[in-house]
């Protein structure tokens, strides 16, 4: 069978094991309580010496001198972000030219599809070399909990990236003395971009809070005009985090995550009825756009906000858009000085067909080259503390200088504060109450949701 046919099997399988998730939770055994995301700006020195191992690092450390091939496993297709992983391969193919590259991406609904073929693949024995994974909780209890990756203590020694790694992401990727990742970039989720032109166009000021915008909103449905531009369930859940963040603030946010905020209090109904409201003013066919669709809907004057990650500005940039003219940015109403954020990294697997070559990757990924070829064209900002900031557009100096300033929480959506499992219940939940809007159940459901797979 051709790879082709393979990965054609594993898109399949993946489909059915989404819809037969929402049933219920991914068999993933829940983690233990768990830390939030540091609420304390990061730290630019260097963090303290990491324990030694419990266990022994893999032992193939060297990369190879000539041969090999390492496939790596990623949901980058489009825009910014394959444009920013084509950067990143130019480098590994300089670096290492004899060493062959599988691209195995796997395009769809912010890596659920891709995590889906990559849960098949696993259970079956048949992991990539090294795959795309999210810093937190996804990371540590999922492929951690499940002993999917192997610890790369001996690489950060022999590369030196405790020097320059942020404290902040250490305790993200490390579980009792290991460290598991590597760190490609930091990325904001609450960001509100926005048209100029349309916020002149009706007098309108950059909203700080959920009703001022909703009373933009208003006056731009009064203009037959398009207020906010949605798209698929993943987006809506992105929504979901930032309306939570914005209404409850940073501390009661986090406490959500390790049971010191209750999803059955007053503070969160609010929360939802700010986000069953939001669903006045958006498109009617948010169902069926990919967060590009409904990026593009902002850039191309159809609709005046949108609320997405920073790889959108990659996005608009890509699309020959200029900065300040064509879109402009604010954090999400609500959220001013914080910063809540997400990092990709990538892992080495257990088992991985050619550790050399897969060693070899993480080398050129979390290097200074390797990161500043890969994050001023995907939209983020590097991990290491050492990049040239002169490689970065205004967007991005301004993430930089917000990074490390704001107070820091993590985001739901993309795998900081809750594990694959508490994941999916949040999001069978919230696929149900996009259908019914009943505010009452879904609460219900959240709360449940923290019982069963949380610390609630």
């Amino acid at each position: 069978m051709s790879k082709k046919m393979w990965y054609s099997l594993m898109a399949v399988l993946a489909i059915t094991t989404l819809a037969l998730s929402a049933c219920g939770p991914a068999p993933t055994e829940a983690p233990s309580a768990t830390e939030p995301a540091a609420t304390e700006a990061p730290m630019t020195e260097a963090p303290a010496a990491t324990e030694a191992p419990a266990t022994e690092a893999p032992a193939a450390t060297e990369a190879p001198a000539t041969g090999g091939q390492v496939e790596v496993f990623s949901w980058w297709t489009g825009g910014g972000e394959a444009a920013g992983l084509e950067a990143m391969m130019g480098v590994f193919g300089e670096q290492y030219p004899d060493v062959e590259f599988v691209n195995a991406a796997v395009a769809g609904g912010a890596g659920t599809n891709a995590r889906a073929v990559l849960a098949t693949r696993l259970q079956s024995g048949d992991p990539p070399d090294s795959w795309q994974g999210h810093a937190g909780q996804e990371l540590i209890g999922t492929y951690v909990a499940g002993g999917q990756i192997e610890p790369l203590n001996d690489l950060y020694e022999q590369e030196g990236w405790l020097d320059v790694m942020p404290e902040t992401l250490i305790p993200l990727i490390s579980q009792e003395g290991n460290i598991y990742s590597v760190p490609v970039n930091i990325h904001r989720a609450n960001v509100l971009w926005y048209n100029p032109a349309i916020l002149e166009e009706v007098g309108a000021e950059v909203p700080a809070t959920w009703d001022e915008l909703f009373e933009v909103c208003n006056t731009l449905i009064a203009a037959d005009r398009t207020c906010i531009a949605l798209g698929e369930q993943w987006t809506q859940m992105h929504l979901l985090e930032t309306i939570l963040l914005g209404t409850l603030g940073a501390e009661a946010y986090n406490g959500l995550w390790d049971g010191t905020t209750d999803w059955g209090s007053a503070e969160v109904t609010t929360a939802l009825e700010t986000f069953n409201r939001a669903f006045d003013y958006v498109n009617s066919d948010y169902a069926s756009l990919t967060w590009q669709d409904a990026s593009q809907l902002v850039v191309n004057g159809d609709a005046a906000f949108n609320v997405m990650g920073d790889w959108a500005e990659g996005y608009f940039r890509e699309l020959g858009m200029t900065p300040n003219t064509d879109y402009s940015w604010s954090p999400t109403p609500g959220s001013d000085g914080v910063f809540q954020f997400l990092s990709d990294s990538f892992v080495l697997a257990v088992g991985a067909p050619d550790p050399e070559a897969a060693t070899a990757w993480l080398k050129v990924a979390g290097s200074k080259e390797g990161q500043e070829a890969f994050n001023p064209v995907k939209g983020s900002i590097c991990a290491r503390t050492d990049c040239d900031r002169s490689l970065f557009g205004e967007y991005l100096q301004s993430a930089m200088d917000d990074w490390s300033s704001n107070t820091v929480v993590g985001s739901l959506t993309h795998g900081v504060v809750a594990n694959d499992s508490w994941k999916t219940e949040i999001d069978t939940a919230l696929g149900l109450f996009v259908a019914d809007k009943n505010i009452e159940n879904f609460q219900a459901a959240l709360v449940a949701a923290c019982a069963s797979s949380g610390p609630c």
